[in-house]
C-alpha cells in the first residue's frame, strides 16, 4: 500500500496555494461555483435508485471527459476518472456515491426556494458528486500536475441494500497503490468523518398458512407475530457508549384487507460504533422475533395445521473502522482547515470510507461545501452559499496528499 508522509508532501498548504497552477485552480473555483451548482441540479434530476444508477453514471462520465482524464465505467457500474501523476504506484482516491435512497417513480425535479434548492437527493449525494466535478475541472483549468495519481470516482451501491459494492470494487482494484481515500458525501465543511460505524441490515420474514379473515379467524397471523417481535425488540435498551441504534425501515405483507396474510416482512438496520455491539443486537433481534411467534401461536384461537416460521436474510454488512488520531491524512486536512480558517469536528458515520478504514487504509469522509438538511426525505434541501470553501478544502487537501510535481 502506498503511503503519505506526516506532511503528505514537502510542500506546505501555503506553498501549494501560492503555486501558479494551484492559484489558477482556486481562482477558477471563485468564479465558477454557478457551473458546479448547475451540474448538481442536472445530476439530481436523473433518478438513481440503488442498483439503477446507470443513467446518472453516463451523465457523470460525459461531464468528466473534457478535463483531460482517462474516464471509464467498470463492470460494477462505477465511473472512474484517472488523472495520472508522476508516480503510477501512488493513488489518491476521491469517491462520491451516485445512488439515492428514493425508489423508482419518485419526483426528483429540483425546485428553487430563495437560495435553497429543494429535491430528493440534492445534497445526498448531489452535493458530493458536483464537488468532484468542480475539483476535477479546477485542477484541469489550472493545469496542476501532481506526483501521485488522482482518481475521481462516482461509485454505486452506497445507500440502502447496495452494501457499499461500488467502493468495495474500487478498493479491490487499487488497494496496493492507495495512499488515501476521501469519500465526498453531502455538504457540510464543519466535520471530518474519521470513524466508520458498523452496520448490519436484515430482512426478517415470518410465514404461515394464511386464510380468510372470517372463516379462518383465530389462525396465527404473521403480521401480528412480526409486530409483537418489533415491539419486544424496541423495548430493549441500546447502549449510549458505544453509541448504538436500530431502525425498522420497511414493513410489507398481506394481499387484501379480508385475508389473513401468509407472509410478513420487515427490513431492519442495526448500527453501533463497535462491531461486537451490533452482533449482540442481532442476537436480541432473533430472540425477539422467536418470542413474537411464540406469543402469537399461544394466542391463536385455532390450530392452523402449520406453525409460523421466521427467516433472516442479510441485506448487507458494513464493517467498522477508525482513522488513528496521529494519521498523516488527518494532519493534512487539519492543516488545510487552519489555512482556510475552517473549524471542523471529528465525526462518526456510515459512508464509503468504512471499507478502506476497515482494511487499515487511511480514509476520511468530507462534505462538498454549502449547507443542507432533510437528508433522506422528500423535503431535502441544499444552499450553495459558500460552497467555494468546500471545493477549495477538497482541492488543497487532495494536492497536499498527492504532492505538487516540480
Amino acid at each position: 500500500m502506498a503511503t503519505v508522509s506526516s506532511r503528505a508532501a514537502t510542500d506546505s498548504v501555503e506553498k501549494i496555494a501560492d503555486d501558479s497552477t494551484c492559484a489558477q485552480a482556486l481562482a477558477w473555483i471563485d468564479k465558477n461555483t454557478a457551473w458546479v451548482t448547475e451540474q448538481q441540479i442536472a445530476l439530481s434530476e436523473i433518478p438513481a435508485p440503488e442498483f439503477t444508477e446507470a443513467k446518472r453514471a453516463a451523465y457523470f462520465q460525459k461531464i468528466l471527459e473534457p478535463f483531460g482524464l482517462k474516464v471509464s465505467i467498470d463492470k460494477t457500474g462505477n465511473v472512474i476518472a484517472e488523472r495520472p501523476g508522476a508516480d503510477p504506484n501512488g493513488i489518491i482516491l476521491l469517491a462520491a456515491h451516485l445512488d439515492t435512497v428514493f425508489p423508482a417513480g419518485t419526483e426528483v425535479r429540483v425546485k428553487k426556494n430563495g437560495n435553497r434548492l429543494v429535491g430528493p437527493g440534492i445534497a445526498d449525494n448531489g452535493a458530493g458528486l458536483a464537488a468532484l466535478l468542480g475539483v476535477a475541472r479546477a485542477l484541469s483549468e489550472g493545469r496542476v500536475r501532481t506526483n501521485k495519481t488522482i482518481i475521481f470516482a462516482g461509485d454505486v451501491g452506497e445507500e440502502g441494500e447496495g452494501n457499499l459494492r461500488g467502493i468495495r470494487a474500487l478498493i479491490d482494484a487499487y488497494r496496493p497503490r492507495l495512499a488515501a481515500v476521501i469519500a465526498v458525501d453531502g455538504a457540510s465543511t464543519e466535520h471530518i468523518t474519521t470513524q466508520g460505524i458498523a452496520s448490519h441490515r436484515f430482512e426478517v420474514t415470518i410465514t404461515g398458512p394464511g386464510g380468510h379473515s372470517w372463516s379462518d379467524f383465530g389462525a396465527p397471523n404473521p403480521i401480528t407475530a412480526l409486530a409483537r417481535g418489533i415491539v419486544k425488540f424496541s423495548s430493549l435498551a441500546v447502549p449510549e457508549d458505544p453509541r448504538s441504534s436500530f431502525n425498522f425501515g420497511v414493513v410489507e405483507g398481506g394481499t387484501s384487507v379480508n385475508s389473513i396474510p401468509a407472509r410478513a416482512v420487515v427490513k431492519v438496520d442495526l448500527r453501533s460504533e463497535e462491531e461486537a455491539e451490533v452482533v449482540k443486537m442481532e442476537v436480541s433481534l432473533r430472540d425477539a422475533m422467536q418470542a413474537g411467534i411464540k406469543e402469537e401461536m399461544a394466542a391463536a384461537a385455532r390450530d392452523s395445521g402449520a406453525p409460523l416460521e421466521v427467516n433472516f436474510r442479510s441485506l448487507g454488512l458494513r464493517p467498522a473502522g477508525k482513522l488513528p488520531d496521529n494519521s498523516p491524512l488527518l494532519d493534512s486536512i487539519r492543516s488545510v482547515d487552519r489555512f482556510l480558517g475552517t473549524r471542523s469536528r471529528l465525526e462518526r458515520s456510515s459512508t464509503d470510507a468504512n471499507i478502506p478504514l476497515s482494511l487499515g487504509i487511511p480514509a476520511i469522509s468530507l462534505g462538498g461545501g454549502g449547507k443542507a438538511s432533510g437528508s433522506h426525505t422528500l423535503d431535502e434541501w441544499y444552499d450553495p452559499t459558500g460552497r467555494e470553501l468546500g471545493l477549495k478544502r477538497l482541492l488543497l487537501t487532495t494536492v497536499l496528499l498527492a504532492g505538487l510535481q516540480q
